[in-house]
C-alpha cells in the first residue's frame, strides 16, 4: 500500500511549486499545470507586445520565467522581424522542468494531453490531506448538506436526497456512473486534441503519445510507427510493473544503501570538522605572519613619525627665538647693551654668525622633515592576487583545456573543455570570463560553477571580445587555471529563420531536410533535361530559395555553412518588393548574347545582367569566396578571391542600408556594400549544380533532444 504523503514531491508543479491542477503533458514528458502553461505563454505574449520591456506577467506573480528565455524574447521583440504568412509559426515554450525551449507545434497548448492519471493521484492526496473537510452537495439549498456520492457524467456531487431527485429511476440519468465524493471529474473517453471528435485508439511510438486514426492516416503521425492502444497499455504496464517489482524485491539492498548513506553522512560531518580545523590552523598561521608584518610596519611608521616631529619641533623653537624679546633676538638685544668694547666684541662675533644663519633661513624656508609617508605605503597587489587564488591545490588534478574547435559564439557562447588525462578528473568546474575593454588594466571576472564539461553563456554584448578560463575542482581541491581563450561575439543580434518551402521553392531541383535548416541542389537528370536546348556559352539556371522570416528594421546577423563540394552558391539579401522578379528573372534560361537572332555580340549584356539583379549577393564555390567587382574592389582578380571560411555570416543593417559578409569563425568582415532596405528584407540563397547550404543552429539546439524513457 502506497503512503500518499511519501510521494508528495512527485505531485508538485515545477512552475508554481504547488500541487498539480489539471496537469498537461509536454512533449518532453514533463507535467505542468494548465494554468501555469497559459500564464507562461501570456507572459511571452506580453513581452512581445511591450517590446520586451517587462520580464514577467504582472497578473501572474507566481510564475517566474528564466532570464535566458526572457533574453530571447527581448531580442526577438526588438528585432522587428516579420514571419512569412505562408509559413505556419510554431510556438516555443520554456519547460520549467528541464529548462529547455519545447516546440508545442502549430496547435500550441491545444495540442497537449491532460494527465488524468496524475490528476487522480493528486486528488487522492488532497483527500488524504483534508480528511476532516467534507465535500458539500452542489444542489442543496443553503445550508448545503454533506455529499455522499459524485456523478462522473454530470461532474457534480450530491447528497442522497438530491441524487434521487436529479437521477430518478427509469430515466437515462439513472444509468450514470457515480463514485464516492470527489472533486476530480475525468472524462470516460480520452479524445484527440488534434481531431476533437475522434477518440484516441493508437499509440505513436516515435512521439510517445496517444493518437487517433486520423492522425495516422493524414496527420503529422502518418509516417510514424504506431501500435494499438491495448498493446501499448499492456506493454507499458508490464514494463512498469516489472520495474516496480524489481525495486520492491531489492528493498533489503535499498535499506542497506540507506544505512551506508547514514554512516557516510556522519563520516562526512566528522571529516568536514577535521578539515575546518586544519583550514583554520592554516589561516591562523597566515594571520600570525600578517600580524608580525603589521606590527613591524606600524613600529617603523611610529619611529619615523617621532623623528620627524622632533626635527620639526626643534625648527619651530629656533624660529620662535627670532621673535622680539625672545630667544636669539632677545639675547642679541641684551648684548647690544654692553658698553665695554672688548667684552662686546668677544661675545658679538659668535652671535653675529648665528644671526646671519637665521637671516638666510628666512630667505629660503624649508621644513626640517617631510610630512608625507609615501615611502611607507604597503604594496599588496601581488599578495592580494595570490590570496584571491588561495585554494586547496592538488598536483594530481589535471589542468582542463578549452577546446576552441568545439567552442563557438553565436546567439550565445558555448564553451567546451576537456582534460588531457583520464585519471583524477574533476567533479565540478568553475568557468570565468570577462569582456576585453581597451584602456582597462584589470577586469572583474564573472564566475560560473559547472558540473559538466561545457557551458552555455548568455547576456554577452554584441561585437565584443571575451576572455575565458576554467579550472577543475575535486571535492575541496582545485587545479590551476587553464590557458585563456579569446572569442568574439557576432556584430549584431542573431536572426533566426528557416528556409521557405512555399515562396518560389523549386522542389524539382532543390531538396530541403524536414527541419528546413538545410537545402541541397542536385546536379542530376532534371538539370540535363533543362540543358537540352542550350548552345555553347549559355549559362544554366540558378535555383533560388529565401528565408521564411523577413527583417523590417534594426541590425541582424545570421550564419551558415556551405559544403566544400559546392560548385556555385550565391548568398545575400533580397527586398520583398523584388522577390517576384527574383523568381521570374528573364535571364535565367539562356543568354541573349549567343542567340542567333539577337544581333548582340559585344558582351554588354553581362554588365546589364549584373546591374539588373534585384538583390545583393556574393558568389561562393569551389572552396573560394569571390569579392564582387566594384570600383572600390581590388583591380587584381587574384586579390578578390579568398579561401572559403568553414562558416559564413551575413550582417544586415537596415537603418544604415549596409550588408556585410563575415568569416563567422573569427567574426571578421570580408566584404561590405550598400543595399536598398526600403522593403522587408529576406535572406536569399541561390544554388547551381551540386551544392548544399546548412543554416547555423542555435547554440542550445543540440541540447534540446529528449531522452527516451520508455
Amino acid at each position: 500500500k502506497v503512503t500518499i504523503k511519501g510521494i508528495e514531491r512527485e505531485l508538485i508543479c515545477p512552475a508554481c511549486k504547488e500541487l498539480f491542477t489539471h496537469p498537461l503533458i509536454l512533449p518532453c514528458q514533463h507535467n505542468v499545470c494548465h494554468k501555469c502553461v497559459k500564464e507562461i505563454l501570456f507572459a511571452f505574449e506580453d513581452s512581445f507586445a511591450d517590446g520586451g520591456s517587462e520580464s514577467s506577467n504582472p497578473s501572474s506573480p507566481r510564475i517566474k520565467i528564466s532570464s535566458s528565455s526572457m533574453d530571447r524574447i527581448d531580442r526577438i521583440s526588438r528585432s522587428g522581424t516579420k514571419r512569412n504568412s505562408l509559413t505556419p509559426r510554431s510556438s516555443l515554450f520554456p519547460c520549467p522542468g528541464c529548462q529547455r525551449d519545447i516546440d508545442l507545434g502549430e496547435r500550441g497548448i491545444n495540442g497537449l494531453f491532460r494527465n488524468f492519471t496524475l490528476e487522480t493521484i493528486v486528488e487522492r492526496y488532497r483527500q488524504a490531506a483534508r480528511a476532516a473537510i467534507a465535500i458539500m452537495c452542489d444542489f442543496c439549498k443553503p445550508p448545503p448538506q454533506e455529499s455522499t456520492k459524485s456523478c462522473m457524467d454530470c461532474s457534480a456531487s450530491y447528497c442522497n436526497e438530491c441524487f434521487k431527485i436529479h437521477h430518478p429511476w427509469g430515466t437515462v440519468k439513472a444509468q450514470h456512473e457515480y463514485v464516492g465524493p470527489t472533486t476530480n471529474f475525468r472524462p470516460k473517453i480520452l479524445m484527440c486534441p488534434e481531431h476533437e471528435m475522434e477518440r484516441v485508439n493508437m499509440y505513436c511510438e516515435i512521439c510517445r503519445r496517444p493518437v487517433c486514426h486520423l492522425c495516422k492516416l493524414g496527420g503529422c503521425h502518418a509516417n510514424h510507427r504506431v501500435t494499438t492502444m491495448s498493446t501499448a497499455y499492456k506493454t507499458l504496464k508490464e514494463k512498469l510493473s516489472k520495474d516496480i517489482e524489481y525495486l520492491i524485491s531489492k528493498e533489503s539492498q535499498v535499506k542497506a544503501h540507506i544505512t551506508q548513506l547514514d554512516l557516510l553522512l556522519k563520516e562526512t560531518e566528522c571529516n568536514s570538522e577535521r578539515a575546518k580545523e586544519e583550514a583554520s590552523h592554516s589561516f591562523e598561521k597566515l594571520y600570525h605572519v600578517l600580524e608580525e608584518k603589521k606590527s613591524a610596519a606600524l613600529r617603523a611608521i611610529e619611529a619615523s613619525k617621532n623623528l620627524r616631529l622632533e626635527k620639526l619641533q626643534m625648527q619651530a623653537e629656533e624660529y620662535q627665538g627670532l621673535l622680539e624679546n625672545n630667544g636669539l633676538v632677545g639675547y642679541a638685544q641684551e648684548v647690544l647693551k654692553e658698553t665695554d668694547p672688548s667684552c662686546f666684541v668677544q661675545t658679538a662675533k659668535q652671535l653675529h654668525v648665528r644671526i646671519q644663519k637665521a637671516t638666510e633661513s628666512l630667505k629660503s624656508f624649508r621644513p626640517a622633515a617631510e610630512t608625507t609617508f609615501e615611502d611607507f605605503v604597503v604594496d599588496i597587489a601581488k599578495q592580494e592576487e595570490i590570496l584571491g587564488d588561495l585554494s586547496f591545490h592538488s598536483n594530481g588534478l589535471e589542468i582542463p583545456e578549452i577546446n576552441e574547435e568545439q567552442s563557438r559564439m553565436y546567439n550565445k557562447a558555448l564553451i567546451s573543455w576537456e582534460c588531457p588525462g583520464k585519471t583524477d578528473s574533476a567533479d565540478t568546474y568553475v568557468l570565468e570570463y570577462h569582456k576585453l575593454n581597451r584602456g582597462e588594466e584589470s577586469a572583474t571576472w564573472q564566475e560560473i560553477e559547472v558540473c559538466s564539461k561545457n557551458k552555455v553563456i548568455s547576456d554577452l554584448d554584441d561585437d565584443s571580445s571575451y576572455a575565458f578560463r576554467v579550472r577543475g575542482y575535486k571535492g575541496s581541491i582545485c587545479s590551476p587555471w587553464s590557458r585563456e581563450v579569446i572569442l568574439r561575439t557576432p556584430p549584431a543580434p542573431v536572426f533566426s529563420f528557416l528556409f521557405d518551402d512555399k515562396c518560389g521553392y523549386n522542389s524539382e531541383h532543390l531538396l530541403l531536410n524536414p527541419r528546413r535548416t538545410s537545402v541541397e541542389s542536385r546536379a542530376g537528370f532534371p538539370l540535363l533535361l533543362g540543358s537540352e536546348r542550350m548552345q555553347v556559352g549559355c549559362y544554366t539556371t540558378l535555383d533560388y530559395i529565401i528565408g521564411d522570416t523577413g527583417i523590417a528594421k534594426g541590425k541582424h546577423f545570421w550564419a551558415f555553412q556551405v559544403e566544400a563540394y559546392s560548385y556555385l552558391v550565391k548568398v545575400g539579401v533580397v527586398s520583398s518588393n523584388k522577390i517576384q522578379k527574383l523568381f521570374h528573372n528573364t535571364h535565367d534560361v539562356t543568354s541573349p548574347r549567343y542567340e542567333q537572332d539577337s544581333g548582340h555580340d559585344s558582351g554588354s549584356e553581362d554588365a546589364f545582367f549584373d546591374s539588373s539583379q534585384p538583390f545583393t549577393l556574393v558568389t561562393l564555390g569551389m572552396k573560394k569566396f569571390f569579392i564582387p567587382t566594384t570600383p572600390a574592389a581590388p583591380k587584381d582578380p587574384a586579390s578578390r578571391i579568398l579561401p572559403l571560411p568553414s562558416c559564413l555570416g551575413i550582417c544586415l543593417d537596415c537603418d544604415k542600408g549596409k550588408v556585410g559578409f563575415y568569416d563567422a569563425g573569427r567574426m571578421k568582415c570580408l566584404y561590405e556594400c550598400e543595399v536598398d532596405c526600403s522593403g522587408i528584407m529576406y535572406p536569399a540563397f541561390a544554388l547551381m549544380g551540386g551544392a548544399a547550404v546548412h543554416l547555423e543552429e542555435a547554440v542550445t539546439a543540440k541540447y534540446g533532444e529528449y531522452h527516451d524513457d520508455i
